[in-house]
C-alpha cells in the first residue's frame, strides 16, 4: 500500500464517527407509535379496564363570554351523554351505538329530536373512550404514519386514521410523552365537507388512564374555539343504559 492509499483511507476513518452521527434515525412505525400512546396512558389493560366515565366542568364558548356546566358521560362499546346547562336549560346529545338524538332548547326546541346518521358522526367519534387508536384494527381502521408537523412549536408525530365510512381524522402526538396534542377531523355531513380541530392538554390521571382535562375545539383555523375544561372525573361508576335512549315519551 503506497503513502497516498493509506492517506486516503485514514481521512475515510477519520470521517466515519461524523457520518454515523448524521444518519438519520429510522421512522417509528404506526404499531410503535400506538404501543407508545397506549402506554403513555397507562397501558391498554388499564384503559380497557375503565367501562365507564363521567366528567364533569365548564363549557366557554364565544370567546368565553358564555359558560355552561357540562357533563359527559361515556359507556363501552360506543354510548355517550353530554349535558349542556346554561340559564336553567339544558342542552342534550347522545349516542346509544346505534343512533342519536339531541334536545337544543336555545333554539326554541325542547322536545327531543332524533339525529340523522350524518349528525351523529361526532358523537361516535366522541364515544371512544380510549381514544381513536385504541383497537384500531379489530375496529376496521386504517391508520397511516405521516412523518413530523409542527404544532405549535413541537415536532408531533402525525398519523392519518381512516374510519370505515371513509372518514378521516388525523392524530397529532408528543414527541417526548406520545399524548395526543391535536386531532383534525374531517368528515361529510349532508354532503358537505366539515373540518373540526381539536387541540387537548393538561392531562391528569383518572383509575391509572391520563385523559386530557382541556380541549378547544373548532374550525380549522378559527380563533373562537370552544373551550372544554374538566373539573371532575369518576371512572366505572353504574351508568344506565337508559340515559343514552331516545327518550320513550317523544317516541309516542
Amino acid at each position: 500500500m503506497n503513502l497516498r492509499s493509506s492517506l486516503f483511507l485514514l481521512a475515510v476513518a477519520s470521517l466515519l464517527p461524523t457520518i454515523n452521527a448524521q444518519t438519520p434515525a429510522p421512522a417509528p412505525t404506526v404499531d410503535e407509535l400506538v404501543a407508545k400512546n397506549l402506554e403513555a396512558k397507562g397501558g391498554a389493560a388499564a384503559l380497557e379496564a375503565i367501562k365507564t366515565i363521567r366528567f364533569e366542568g365548564r363549557l366557554l364558548v364565544n370567546q368565553g363570554q358564555i359558560e355552561l356546566k357540562y357533563t359527559e358521560t361515556k359507556k363501552r362499546p360506543g354510548k355517550v351523554r353530554t349535558d349542556a346547562i346554561l340559564q336553567g336549560m339544558t342542552l342534550v346529545q347522545a349516542y346509544n351505538d346505534k343512533s342519536g338524538w339531541k334536545i337544543f332548547p336555545l333554539q326554541g326546541r325542547k322536545d327531543p329530536e332524533k339525529m340523522s346518521n350524518d349528525e351523529a358522526k361526532s358523537l361516535v367519534e366522541e364515544a371512544e373512550i380510549g381514544g381513536l387508536l385504541e383497537n384500531w384494527k379489530a375496529q376496521g381502521k386504517t391508520v397511516t404514519y405521516l412523518g413530523t408537523e409542527d404544532v405549535e412549536g413541537t415536532a408531533a408525530h402525525k398519523l392519518k386514521v381512516l374510519r370505515k365510512n371513509g372518514d378521516i381524522s388525523y392524530v397529532y402526538l408528543d414527541p417526548d410523552y406520545f399524548l395526543e396534542i391535536r386531532v383534525i377531523d374531517q368528515r361529510v355531513e349532508q354532503g358537505a365537507q366539515v373540518e373540526v380541530e381539536t387541540d387537548l392538554g393538561d392531562y391528569e390521571k383518572v383509575n391509572g388512564v391520563y385523559f386530557p382535562f382541556s380541549q378547544e375545539a373548532g374550525s380549522k383555523g378559527s380563533t373562537d374555539k370552544q373551550k372544554t375544561i374538566i373539573e371532575k372525573a369518576e371512572a366505572n361508576i353504574p351508568v344506565d343504559d337508559s340515559i343514552f335512549e331516545f327518550p320513550a315519551k317523544a317516541a309516542k
